[in-house]
């Protein structure tokens, strides 16, 4: 059979792909307008009409709800958090652990949320491995073990070679890593659960709905304006493409593969009875999941930028990054070297210049924003869409500060991206870097991080 190109993604490839609800008829008032219908802005509606019943909120979509990256993501609900040690260096160490924390709480609340609202998403809370195949990289793996520990991760694990094969047989694995603090998901199907979650509570969702403009108190559509004291951008990979935000956050390219289901045994070479997500070490890193129908879903980098923040193309992805992409699949799992790959595609994430995600409510505009995830937002939105609702809550006199109101990333600014072709240039530089040095890596036994991995981490504060 042969691959199947775009389409969105594999996610949809059961069902299809949903038709859109009704666009936006015309001009509305609201108590809140969010701008983006992902995990962020659907998350961020559900929270807040559970704490208000009582508030009238509108989502408005491009497209349909889990058309970027919340149906196209790797199924990776996990605790990772974009710019920990920047937040600890600018707040204090206790400051980010209790962001960490936080975010350690955030993937059981989301496998609680699923169950309450009986959203079937294929969720397996197996925990987190991450291995290292090379001496360079099994350094690196036991110092980001340490890190993880000091801020706070106590239950994390540091496996040995054989430790780690128990959990999955990644072929010349030297260690790993393990955490409780991740579940496997279906992406697409949890976007779509939450969505009609929202819609139960009373949620307003308008799809095919494009925001030409946001402005205080209004988003401008080509069908009518929405006004609102409230305005939330949950835009991440997208927010490019609204007027005056082309650098605000770079949008970065992703790529996946899926393999066709895969028979009994291959799964008898590989194991993965845990269902564990799976990473790895390496500058340039990939990441997978054993789905729920036995394929393996595997991603990386492929190409990372396009020119001018242009972010997408219905997820069609170039044959030089599927075979990419198969190359890692066989080198990781040997035994899958006859296995069909049925689906790539691509998607965009959010990238702050500084790469530390952000949340952020202007009390004199009512303009709220939370994205730049760096690849960490299936759990991330979670969080954030919580920390909106309160900011939004502590704003309007409903609520007062709380824990998640004081977490370090509120309000983080950052300067923005370099203009073109000076962006382009900078990021496929740092990508042709860090794969350079992850094949010399991969040659040499030294467990040194490769010189220029290092000078490249230095250049992007990394």
């Amino acid at each position: 059979m042969p691959t199947v190109n775009g389409g969105v993604s594999f996610w949809y490839a059961a069902t299809g792909l949903p038709v859109p609800r009704a666009p936006l008829a015309g001009d509305t008032d609201a108590d809140v307008v969010i701008v983006g219908g992902g995990y962020t802005g659907l998350w961020t509606a559900y929270y807040l009409k559970k704490a208000a019943p009582s508030l009238r909120i509108v989502v408005l979509e491009a497209r349909f709800c889990g058309y970027g990256a919340s149906g196209r993501n790797g199924g990776w609900l996990y605790n990772g958090i974009a710019g920990r040690d920047r937040y600890a260096a600018l707040h204090g160490h206790d400051a980010a652990v209790a962001l960490q924390r936080a975010m350690n709480d955030t993937v059981g609340e989301v496998v609680r949320v699923a169950a309450e609202e009986g959203v079937e998403a294929d969720i397996e809370h197996g925990g987190v491995l991450e291995v290292a195949r090379t001496p360079a990289q099994l350094a690196r793996l036991t110092a980001y073990h340490e890190t993880e520990t000091a801020f706070g991760e106590k239950d994390r694990l540091l496996l040995g070679a054989a430790e780690s094969a128990d959990r999955i047989r990644v072929a010349g694995t030297l260690g790993g890593t393990w955490t409780p603090h991740g579940a496997r998901v279906h992406p697409a199907k949890l976007v779509r659960g939450l969505a009609e979650a929202a819609e139960r509570l009373g949620v307003i969702v308008h799809e095919s709905t494009p925001v030409d403009r946001i402005r205080p108190h209004a988003a401008v559509t080509p069908y009518g304006t929405v006004r609102a004291p409230y305005l939330l951008r949950c835009t991440e990979g997208f927010t490019a493409a609204l007027p005056g935000h082309r650098r605000t956050w770079l949008p970065m390219n992703s790529s996946m593969i899926a393999t066709e289901p895969l028979p009994a045994a291959v799964w008898a070479a590989i194991g993965w009875e845990g269902r564990e997500t799976l990473g790895d070490m390496a500058h340039a890193y990939m990441y997978a999941q054993r789905t729920a129908d036995d394929r393996i879903a595997l991603g990386g980098r492929g190409v990372p930028y396009r020119f001018g923040s242009r972010t997408d193309n219905d997820g069609s992805t170039s044959a030089a990054t599927v075979a990419a992409l198969r190359a890692i699949l066989v080198r990781f799992f040997p035994a899958t070297a006859d296995a069909a790959v049925d689906h790539a595609w691509s998607g965009v994430l959010g990238v702050p210049r500084d790469w530390c995600a952000s949340v952020h409510l202007d009390r004199t505009t009512g303009l709220g924003w939370a994205g730049g995830y760096v690849g960490s937002g299936v759990a991330t939105a979670n969080l954030a869409a919580r920390t909106l609702r309160d900011l939004v809550r502590l704003d309007s006199g409903q609520g007062g500060p709380t824990e998640l109101t004081g977490l370090p990333w509120v309000g983080h600014r950052v300067r923005r991206w370099e203009p073109e072709p000076f962006r382009w240039a900078a990021v496929h530089g740092v990508y042709a870097a860090y794969r350079a040095a992850d094949r010399r890596e991969s040659t040499g036994q030294s467990a040194a991080t490769h010189p220029l991995a290092r000078l490249t981490d230095r250049l992007t504060g990394h």
